[in-house]
């Protein structure tokens, strides 16, 4: 992603015109724009690429949006999902927010309204991304670390020097201490673009936190995978 982008969109959305509208207005105010004219695209790029809120319009060929979302939820993904739907029944509204979507706009809307709700939706979900700030050294058990150094002491007593990822990742772990960190939150943080390296990048960065801060690596104290969604630091 841009330094200077204020975030990555993905639009998915069938009726041309409007997709066109919506993604020339989300550019114009600084945004990267992807797109998906039906459901099966959405999840394919959702498996591809880290985004910093879809907007999903429920009427959808091929997979529906509310089936869309349920999909993206149940894989763990925490991305921000903002609905468009061309019905006005609160039944279709509850639908969509019980299966995931985080807020929900019903057509003809205002594009002021519509660019105010993306803009406070990707705020609101940078703020949790980061939980627990931690400050430039952190200790856990014998380990030390200094961040700014990017240098460790080890439960051996070792001194070892940290690559600036592995700083990184290890910082992104402890502030979000006991609870899982998804990859795509990782790949993005950490390597900052949006298209993923090979997720065994990331389980080598591990392996090494385990041999560096754990007595004993087969049963890890701090450094836990968890299969399928991420990765979780406990103290």
């Amino acid at each position: 992603m841009r330094e200077n982008s204020k975030g990555s969109v993905l639009v998915v959305e069938d009726e041309e015109n409007l997709h066109e509208t919506l993604r020339l207005n989300l550019e114009m105010e600084g945004y990267e724009v992807s797109s998906a004219f039906d459901g099966t695209q959405a999840l394919k790029a959702v498996q591809n690429e880290y985004f910093d809120l879809i907007i999903m319009d429920i009427m959808l060929p091929e997979i529906d949006g509310i089936s869309v979302t349920e999909s993206i939820r149940i894989k763990n993904i925490d991305v921000p999902i903002l609905m468009l739907s061309a019905k006005s029944s609160s039944a279709d509204k509850v639908m969509g927010l019980r299966k995931g979507a985080d807020d929900y706009l019903t057509k003809p809307f205002n594009l002021e309204e519509l660019l105010l709700r993306v803009e406070k939706l990707i705020l609101k979900n940078k703020k949790m991304q980061v939980q627990e700030k931690v400050g430039d050294v952190y200790s856990f058990g014998s380990n030390n670390v200094d961040f700014r150094a990017q240098e460790a002491v080890t439960y051996k007593g070792e001194k070892i020097q940290l690559s600036k990822k592995e700083s990184m990742l290890l910082k992104l772990l402890i502030e979000n201490k006991g609870d899982v960190v998804t990859r795509e939150k990782i790949l993005q943080v950490v390597w900052g673009y949006n298209v993923y390296p090979a997720t065994r990048t990331i389980d080598n960065f591990i392996l090494n936190f385990r041999k560096y801060f754990e007595a004993d690596s087969r049963n890890p104290q701090y450094f836990h995978s968890v299969r399928g969604v991420g990765y979780k630091y406990t103290d």
